[in-house]
């Protein structure tokens, strides 16, 4: 069974093998709110998952760590009972979908594992865990619907409420639930005034869905940036957890987060793939009444494809309104490119690109310039299209 005990028994396991992650104040992310940060991405592996699995391994039978230990993961679990299972000299096979980025991949290869690609998502692999476990007797580390898992992710909730006083609400991640289910257990047994709130992707609402209508629900599919939380159906215990001790589920989209990858990038130096920047998303984009407030995020993980970081990034400067892409119609002469060129410098736009279209327009001589910007923020991008407009040129799309 859950408890208080075994979460501090999993403290005390963990300390020779995870490192304590020391809260971050933020500036300028929200400034709504005082704003701190739980960065589990600088943990050991690069995530907060090698705690539950680490934990669930120690717990093991002598008989069970020569059978081996079988998981499944999108990737970041992945590494976690690779690495607990190599350090206790144990066989360990991880089933990881396919589309699991490769970083995570070989970085699961990297800390001892043999792993196993299986075609879709999380879902998937764990079907195909499951039938490997049966067949070769290795025993199943659940990613998150394990209560040992449970109780090694509810020692971050221990380290959060001893750095700080007077949180008035932790935000976390929420895939299949082992990570809010640990931090809001604990959390209300030891402090119950302080808030605990999960966020998940409108992409992948597995647990939202579920807690809103009262039962356990499956999605027919997931699709996120947020691999790390593209979960198909919560566990049956996490479900009951949450909907016992979390205070609310919200939902962040696709450029909430890619905002908010951003935002850690420029405002902490800090690299988190999308699961461990939706909690800070959630914030940035007021899906809590959290003003005035004393806040802790949990940055989940750190592990983002460095390619998908690439497009992250792009998407959130064009959110933000750092970058632009404007449409120009306009008579096909000399001396346009110049005047527009002039008029963004000064606006203080800087132009990055220029491309010359031919395309439908009214006029046989027309034809569209397209031109790419870097701005300060959306105002700024409003008061170059609106001097471009007052200087006679149409901009019709960007």
């Amino acid at each position: 069974m859950l408890s208080l005990d075994k979460v501090f028994d999993a403290q005390t396991v963990l300390k020779s093998i995870i490192r304590e992650t020391n809260v971050v104040k933020t500036y300028g992310i929200a400034p709504d709110c005082d704003l701190y940060l739980k960065p589990e991405n600088l943990q050991i592996t690069g995530s907060f998952k090698v705690r539950g699995s680490a934990y669930k391994i120690s717990q093991l039978s002598a008989e069970e760590k020569a059978k081996g230990v079988i998981a499944c993961s999108a990737g970041n679990h992945a590494q976690g009972v690779a690495l607990a299972a190599t350090k206790n000299g144990i066989k360990s096979l991880i089933c990881l979908p396919d589309s699991a980025p490769i970083s995570k991949v070989e970085a699961t290869k990297g800390y001892g594992a043999e792993v196993c690609l299986v075609e879709g998502v999380y879902d998937d692999a764990y079907n195909k865990a499951i039938e490997l476990k049966e067949k070769e007797g290795y025993t199943f580390v659940h990613p998150f619907d394990d209560e040992d898992v449970i109780a090694g992710q509810g020692t971050i909730a221990l380290e959060v409420l001893n750095d700080l006083d007077n949180i008035d609400a932790i935000v976390v991640p929420v895939g299949g639930g082992g990570l809010i289910s640990g931090i809001a257990y604990t959390a209300k047994h030891i402090r119950p005034s302080v808030k605990v709130y999960g966020v998940q992707m409108t992409g992948a609402p597995s647990m939202y869905n579920s807690i809103h209508d009262g039962k356990i629900e499956t999605l027919d599919t997931v699709q996120t940036v947020a691999d790390g939380i593209a979960v198909k159906r919560p566990g049956d215990n996490t479900f009951e957890i949450v909907k016992k001790y979390v205070d609310d589920i919200a939902l962040v989209s696709e450029d909430e987060v890619s905002s908010a990858i951003l935002a850690l990038i420029e405002k902490q130096k800090m690299i988190a793939e999308g699961a461990g920047a939706a909690s800070v998303a959630a914030v940035m984009f007021n899906k809590f009444d959290l003003k005035g407030k004393r806040v802790v995020c949990i940055v989940s993980g750190g592990n983002i494809d460095v390619t998908s970081l690439s497009r992250v990034i792009d998407r959130g400067l064009m959110n933000s309104g750092r970058s632009a892409s404007l449409l120009i119609e306009l008579i096909d002469k000399p001396g346009q490119l110049k005047e527009i060129s002039s008029i963004i410098a000064d606006c203080g736009g800087n132009v990055t690109g220029v491309h010359y279209e031919k395309g439908n327009t009214e006029s046989i001589n027309g034809c569209f310039l397209r031109i790419e910007m870097e701005t300060r923020d959306n105002n700024h991008v409003k008061t170059i299209k609106n001097a471009l407009r007052e200087a006679g040129f149409r901009t019709t799309k960007g």
